[in-house]
């Protein structure tokens, strides 16, 4: 069987692209299976996970992500970007306003274009955060849950579990830069609090309209960027009271802008996407 992919990034979150509109892949194998062996950085192609476009009855599109481990994503703020800058230039989708369905619901993005051809940012409105620890999943008694007190091995971290169509663990320290991420955030990834496991995300301060940020991703491992964690800090920040509703977000791989509407509740995040390149492989 021959698949053609399309690797990008967003900040240097990598992904494999594959157009499974006609529902070949389906036929032949699962998309867990196929994103284990192609997302495999020494017997794969190598990607912190594999995005599909799909039809959609409700949006313009479907949107379905993988996860390097074989596990779905209910949805990826750079992926998505990826996902709109493929599908505009592929013209799969020629419009610059898309609505597409994701497994956590409609995503609406706006991509920002030099010319008509090649799209430079895309800005997408990921929606309003999600509070509730039931809505999270996070087991915790009451009905908030803003800096709450979660302990690993020794450590006692103040966590402030957020979703945006996937769970996140929000975490302020006076300083990121050695902080231990492949032990903590595999630890703080599968605490008993999170029933379906979470994201991870450190983060230092910076001023508030600006905070550094590094991420242990749910099913991926350590990646360069984030961006439902971005959002996730943003909305931590701001009810913690270190962060304006606007803010530059820095991560390994770059800075993204995020904004919390207040009017709306929605978060908009605008970023960058970007080619790496196209191949055709052979399964057996």
């Amino acid at each position: 069987m021959e698949i053609a992919l399309t690797k990008m990034h967003g900040l240097g979150n990598d992904f494999l692209l594959a157009d499974d509109r006609n529902g070949s892949i389906a036929e032949k194998l699962s998309y867990g299976e196929l994103a284990v062996k192609i997302c495999d950085r020494h017997f794969g192609i190598g990607a912190d996970g594999l995005i599909l476009i799909l039809p959609s009855t409700s949006c313009d599109l479907g949107f379905a992500i993988y996860n390097s481990d074989g596990s779905e994503a209910g949805m990826c703020g750079n992926g998505i970007r990826c996902f709109a800058r493929y599908v505009y230039e592929k013209t799969i989708l020629r419009q610059k306003i898309m609505t597409i369905e994701t497994a956590s619901g409609p995503v609406v993005c706006l991509l920002e274009n030099d010319g008509e051809d090649l799209v430079t940012s895309v800005r997408v409105d990921m929606g309003p955060p999600r509070l509730m620890p039931e809505e999270i999943p996070f087991i915790w008694p009451t009905s908030e849950a803003i800096e709450v007190p979660l302990k690993v091995l020794d450590q006692a971290f103040q966590v402030t579990p957020v979703s945006m169509g996937n769970p996140h663990a929000v975490i302020f320290m006076d300083k990121i830069d050695d902080i231990p991420l492949e032990v903590w955030g595999p630890l703080v990834e599968k605490h008993p609090a999170f029933p379906e496991k979470t994201n991870v995300e450190f983060v230092e301060v910076l001023s508030r309209e600006k905070m550094r940020v590094r991420v242990w991703e749910r099913g991926a491992g350590v990646t360069l960027a984030c961006g439902t964690g971005a959002c996730a800090v943003l909305v931590a920040g701001v009810l913690t009271g270190r962060s304006e509703r606007k803010a530059e977000i820095i991560l390994p791989g770059g800075s993204l802008a995020v904004e919390w509407d207040e009017r709306s509740g929605h978060l908009h995040k605008r970023g960058p996407a970007e080619w790496v390149f196209e191949t055709k492989i052979k399964l057996f």
